[in-house]
């Protein structure tokens, strides 16, 4: 039976994450008992399938489109080769590195990507997904459309390591205001010149700090969803989760939100008239209206601590975010769910990163399915990747054990497959170690 073997250098840390594959073998063959969630990903997503409504199913596996974009992602993975190096000392792998991302040091380079309401996936939802991240030593991005709150996240996550990612309302005060939540029991008993009232007495809160008072430590500001794609798997099925009140928890829980909405609607409250006011904050999230770079700076007078771009493809903009005093970027094109025909993901990577890698921390996010993605990604330069689908799926399979499994699989292939191509840290990946060769046969796959 392949055993990992302890690590001797680390006895304090530098978890041992391929040691998940002798788990596996030996739960098999002593106990008779197989994984829950397939180790394979190319059928993760049929056996998410069906666990899932066609709705649910669809919201996670859809993308915009004929799904090109998607393709592409895939696709630019299956055009990088590893070229493996022989007899190097990588019995023990040490995926923490030796860098720091934000001064945070993390037990490896896989961030878990924003994805919104999970409680159509699983019971379980974010809260579940946010206990496991800390378990494993993953860092937990909480999405803005999430149907848990960020004081719920924070405690499921103790002293985990969480980002917030921000989907950027067109109004400033909704985006400034973060006073502690307001309950529904609280708010049928409080006029609306009252809510207006603890709004303006909250002032000095703002809705960022929320997220920073509660250990969000990164801010992660989307770009490419102020408005939604057309994305037919949806449509067919008209299903869109936030109209039903599912996501919008940010917003109904917002004292700025509520007070705006008890202006616009006769007093009413979130509550009142649900289907309403998902409306409202629909509107004011996916507006169909786009910011400029210029209206950065109001982030950045409203959040003290390190401040990412997620959904940059162009060198260009990679360009303007440094000139604008960011921190880092997500090179992304989220997941081909919003542009179709857009380039893939990791086709550009090669190209910011030369531009400006040393001004800012670029990661990654699109495509990732297997470890030797990450590594693949890692030696194009990137300093760390975001997982979206596969965790999901994981989720629907079995909920947070299955979330926390696909994960544990995931750096348990990265880990393995490190050693067997010759590289023992994190830092030693490198372009030395793959190459770019089209194969006119080569498909796409795990999509």
């Amino acid at each position: 039976m392949p055993r990992v073997q302890e690590h001797p250098d680390h006895p304090e840390g530098g978890r041992k994450y391929g040691a998940f594959q002798t788990t596996i073998y030996k739960n098999g063959m002593l106990n008779n008992q197989l994984p829950t969630v397939t180790t394979d990903p190319n059928k993760l997503e049929e056996q998410a399938r069906h666990h899932l409504g066609t709705r649910s199913f669809n919201y996670v596996a859809g993308g915009a489109g004929e799904k090109a974009t998607m393709d592409a992602n895939r696709l630019a993975f299956r055009q990088w080769k590893m070229i493996p190096r022989m007899l190097r000392p990588t019995t023990h792998r040490d995926l923490r590195g030796k860098f720091e991302i934000f001064g945070q040091k993390l037990e490896s380079p896989i961030l878990i990507a924003p994805v919104g309401v999970q409680t159509i996936f699983h019971h379980d939802k974010e809260l579940g997904v946010a206990e496991v991240a800390r378990e494993i030593g993953i860092p937990y991005i909480l999405s803005t459309a999430s149907s848990s709150s960020i004081e719920e996240v924070a405690e499921a996550n103790g002293d985990g390591t969480r980002w917030y990612q921000l989907y950027w309302p067109q109004d400033h005060e909704i985006t400034k205001s973060v006073s502690p939540p307001i309950t529904q029991s609280i708010s049928l008993h409080v006029s609306p010149m009252e809510i207006c009232g603890l709004t303006h007495s909250v002032s000095g809160w703002k809705l960022l700090r929320r997220a920073k008072s509660n250990g969000f430590k990164v801010l992660v500001v989307t770009l490419d969803t102020w408005a939604l794609a057309w994305r037919p798997a949806d449509l067919d099925n008209a299903y869109i989760p936030f109209a039903s009140g599912i996501g919008d928890q940010t917003g109904f829980s917002d004292p700025a939100f509520r007070a705006k909405f008890a202006k616009l609607y006769d007093n009413k409250t979130p509550e009142d008239d649900v289907f309403l006011a998902s409306r409202q904050w629909e509107a004011d999230v996916f507006s169909g209206a786009a910011h400029t770079w210029e209206e950065l700076d109001l982030i950045k007078a409203e959040w003290d601590g390190p401040i990412v771009l997620k959904g940059i493809q162009h060198i260009e903009d990679a360009k303007k975010a440094a000139e604008m005093g960011m921190d880092g970027i997500v090179v992304s094109n989220h997941g081909g769910r919003q542009l179709d025909g857009a380039i893939g993901s990791l086709e550009v990577l090669p190209e910011i990163v030369e531009a400006v890698g040393d001004k800012l921390t670029v990661l990654f996010d699109s495509g990732i399915r297997t470890g030797v993605d990450v590594i693949k990604a890692l030696c194009l330069g990137a300093k760390g990747v975001l997982i979206g689908r596969p965790f999901v799926y994981g989720l629907a399979i079995g909920g947070k054990l299955g979330a926390r499994d696909v994960l544990k699989g995931i750096l348990a292939d990265l880990d393995q497959s490190m050693g067997l191509a010759g590289i023992k840290t994190i830092a030693d990946c490198n372009r030395s170690m793959i190459r770019r060769v089209q194969y006119g046969g080569d498909t796409i796959s795990s999509l």
